[in-house]
């Protein structure tokens, strides 16, 4: 685990949750996760009380979400440009959108615990396509309630074990973004082939 972090979340408690979570919803390379994990640890130890770190965190997830659908909705047409400019930004874009074409609002859900590498960009694909703020709100805050219950959970119960279930929790999400990925891309396929053999 990065060595400074346990320091940050002692210094500033509640408040580096809320600002850390919120940076990440925004697409910003913060360490969310690892950031309630420890101050899950942190509740074990009675250093942070539990309620004010599940409360931190969500408070930030969610507005960190608000802020996200709002500049999509409001920029979304100006920001595509510079998305297309980054290949990988693009990508997640692009991802994204189909999320959010296919699913809905439970797109909007499993972006934000399941494969949480795409909440941001789920945001902001929310906004440009003008999906109603209630709906958006309500997925949204369910899907982050599971996200906090989960890092700040594992956090607390395996506090002595953090290093290892840091690394663990890692590995997994990104083993579950990677699958969804490859997935996506194989119905993508599946579904160009058949517009192909339509067209002979």
């Amino acid at each position: 685990m990065t060595d400074w972090l346990p320091g940050l979340v002692a210094d500033w408690g509640v408040a580096v949750i809320a600002l850390t979570t919120f940076l990440s919803c925004l697409a910003l390379p913060v360490p969310a996760s690892l950031v309630m994990l420890t101050g899950g640890a942190f509740t074990a130890t009675g250093d942070l009380a539990l309620w004010a770190v599940a409360a931190g965190a969500l408070a930030g997830a969610v507005l960190g979400d608000q802020a996200g659908y709002s500049l999509g909705w409001r920029a979304g047409a100006a920001l595509a440009p510079r998305i297309a400019a980054k290949p990988r930004r693009a990508a997640a874009l692009a991802r994204a959108r189909g999320l959010i074409e296919e699913r809905g609002g439970a797109g909007v859900f499993f972006s934000r615990w399941l494969v949480s590498p795409l909440g941001p960009w789920v945001n902001l694909a929310a906004g440009a396509a003008e999906m109603h703020r209630g709906r958006f709100t309500l997925w949204s805050v369910a899907g982050e309630i599971i996200w906090v219950a989960i890092y700040v959970g594992l956090g607390r119960a395996f506090a002595e074990y953090l290093d290892a279930v840091a690394e663990i929790a890692a590995d997994v999400s990104g083993i579950i973004a990677g699958a969804v990925v490859a997935i996506g891309l194989g119905l993508w396929l599946r579904a160009a082939l058949r517009r192909d053999q339509r067209r002979k």
